[in-house]
């Protein structure tokens, strides 16, 4: 990605990674500090050209596109907090290709800047590898959530995979099938459920952005397997039929199974007994993920296995607890 001058025309080839894009979106992603009132002036104006000629804002990028973009005092990003982050942010790599990257989240750590959090994944791994020419999120986990985190090294991957994505599992072929352990208070009972309740997400008074089961939201699709039981707690494996936000949390503290740790649907007096048991976190961790390789259709499984910390409090759980269902863990 071509550098933008504040003192001459800055003139960028498009090449396959941009293939796709907007202009907006490009020149928003690329300007910083720019005004998006201004940018979208510069277009209307000319002063923005594509092979020589004036493009509305929503033209879409081709391969081999000449970009000519005017000077533009583009204004620094401080980059201290991003530097602390890629010390301390540990972001183990799972599988890696010419198309893809897939790392292993810790939990507390968004997967992007924004809404309060200065840094993120994608800013810790582009600060990482500065050669990278194109990385970008393929989903989402929540900050609490660790495991499975998937990136597009390529545009062409990247489109594939929102599309499997999109798709779910129940897309045939090319979805993904995305699964997720997960520990909740109560003793849970069936070994197979189906959970088909709708999602809608609302704001509350206090602008925190919320999630709740409601016949006006989207349908959600989720199906819980039960892989242990305790006196106190149960194990469950989540598969994931569709991807709405907060999706396993709602349904699960719906159903009267708050998910251990979780500070937002959880049993708030629970967790701060948790915390002193030595559970600190949210237990629900992205372990497996099955999908076509979005560049050669091949099929990719991907692991990452539960951390040290939840492990071990499901251990100490089986030390002090009668095991009633599920293989000794």
């Amino acid at each position: 990605m071509a550098e933008v001058s504040k003192n001459s025309v800055t003139h960028q080839l498009i090449t396959e990674n941009e293939t796709g894009q907007r202009l907006d979106n490009l020149l928003l992603k690329q300007c910083k500090g720019v005004p998006k009132s201004h940018l979208y002036s510069i277009v209307r104006s000319g002063q923005v050209r594509v092979n020589g000629r004036r493009v509305e804002v929503s033209y879409r990028l081709q391969s081999g596109d000449l970009l000519r973009i005017p000077p533009l005092r583009v204004a620094s990003v401080e980059q201290e907090v991003v530097s602390g982050a890629e010390l301390k942010v540990h972001l183990p790599v799972v599988y890696e290709d010419e198309g893809l990257l897939v790392v292993d989240k810790p939990a507390g750590i968004a997967v992007h800047g924004g809404s309060g959090e200065s840094f993120g994944v994608i800013e810790a791994l582009r600060r990482q590898r500065p050669q990278a020419r194109f990385l970008e999120l393929a989903h989402r986990l929540d900050r609490e959530t660790s495991g499975i985190l998937l990136l597009g090294k390529k545009r062409s991957a990247l489109l594939a995979l929102h599309e499997m994505f999109r798709e779910g599992a129940a897309g045939g072929g090319r979805g993904a099938d995305k699964r997720y352990l997960v520990l909740v208070s109560g003793r849970w009972m069936d070994p197979l459920r189906h959970v088909r309740l709708p999602l809608l997400k609302y704001v509350q008074a206090s602008g925190e952005r919320r999630v709740r089961v409601s016949e006006e939201g989207k349908a959600a699709h989720t199906i819980f397997r039960l892989l242990a039981r305790w006196e106190r707690f149960s194990l469950l494996e989540a598969e994931l039929r569709t991807g709405r936000t907060h999706q396993i949390r709602v349904h699960l503290a719906h159903l009267g199974y708050p998910i251990a740790g979780d500070e937002k649907y959880g049993d708030f007096m629970l967790n701060k007994a948790l915390a002193r048991e030595g559970l600190k976190r949210m237990f629900l961790h992205a372990s497996r993920m099955r999908l076509a390789h979005p560049l050669d259709g091949s099929e990719l499984v991907v692991e990452a296995a539960l951390p040290v910390a939840l492990n071990g409090f499901v251990q100490g759980i089986s030390a002090k607890e009668r095991q009633e269902y599920g293989e000794k863990v």
